[in-house]
């Protein structure tokens, strides 16, 4: 393997690292290990963006959401040698999370690696990232999570469609697409 800009990860063919999140306009993702906001619309185009694709997220984050998502190898970040639980892949780092991610998606046929949370599995991961598929979330809500900045010199928005909350939606939201802007 070549130790190119995804860590390690030789590219035999494209597979896209792609940070999937739902962001209220100040930036918060979370309060206390939980979402601040319920968006059954979020969790739909969650669903129809990962679905087949390997997920990667901090142990925090599985234990908010609480099962293995179906229908995707859901992969653990965590330093915790004594973790475990049922239907999951754990990875001891980043690094090891997205080898087995990649290993995966060549496997299925994926043409993505979605990664899921938190705020420092995203952070450790905006620098190799090809995408950000973004739920912004109007409002500014309380919260101890935060999404990494997004510099406009490094990601462009690519697509965004406006939405009002709908049954199951407590507020208004858009999804926004971002692709990294080429890299010299």
């Amino acid at each position: 393997m070549s130790d190119g800009p995804r860590g390690g990860l030789a590219p035999s063919r494209p597979i896209a690292i792609v940070l999937v999140a739902a962001v209220a306009e100040n930036g918060v993702i979370g309060r206390d290990n939980a979402l601040p906001w319920r968006l059954k619309s979020d969790l739909r185009r969650l669903r129809a963006r990962t679905w087949g694709k390997p997920i990667v997220m901090g142990r925090k984050t599985f234990q908010s959401v609480g099962r293995p998502l179906p229908g995707r190898t859901n992969i653990v970040v965590t330093r915790d040698r004594d973790f475990s639980a049922s239907g999951v892949v754990v990875a001891p780092d980043l690094r090891t999370a997205l080898e087995t991610a990649r290993g995966d998606a060549l496997r299925r046929g994926a043409d993505a690696i979605a990664i899921m949370g938190g705020a420092a599995i995203y952070a450790e991961t905006l620098p190799i990232a090809d995408r950000l598929d973004l739920t912004l979330v109007k409002g500014c809500p309380e919260g101890n999570v935060r999404f990494p900045s997004i510099d406009p010199q490094t990601w462009r928005e690519v697509e965004r469609s406006e939405h009002k909350a709908e049954a199951g939606d407590a507020v208004d939201f858009a999804f926004i697409t971002y692709e990294r802007v080429a890299r010299d």
